[in-house]
């Protein structure tokens, strides 16, 4: 897996946030979904109750992001009060994914709190 480096954005929460995002991915590329499901927020650990069912939903739902070919961080935004990290992840026959990362911060720093996905812009001339 290549991770694409990204620049500094919204000084310590961004590097924070991209540490976050990087080590829940790191987790998946070892399949130690209790370490991953520990970088989400109480919310989403509320909603799947173990790290057995996050495990699933990951595996069956992102695919991409479990396995991912390379990792892009391409922008950390605020909007409406929320930090969305924007990320792109090519799978392994070279499609290209973008997500939205949205960020909480909680009582043990920042955590994963929803992965949204992001409609690819048109290409065209």
């Amino acid at each position: 897996m290549l991770l694409v480096p990204s620049f500094p954005a919204h000084g310590e929460d961004g590097a924070d946030i991209r540490g976050v995002i990087g080590a829940q991915i790191e987790a998946f590329t070892v399949d130690d979904f209790a370490e991953a499901f520990g970088f989400a927020s109480p919310m989403i650990r509320h909603m799947f109750q173990t790290p057995e069912n996050f495990a699933n939903m990951v595996r069956q739902g992102y695919p991409m992001i479990w396995r991912p070919g390379e990792v892009r961080y391409l922008g950390l935004r605020e909007e409406g009060g929320r930090m969305l990290q924007r990320m792109g992840f090519v799978d392994g026959e070279g499609r290209l994914h973008l997500f939205d990362y949205d960020m909480v911060r909680s009582s043990d720093g920042w955590r994963i709190n929803g992965v949204h996905p992001v409609a690819a812009p048109e290409v065209g001339a």
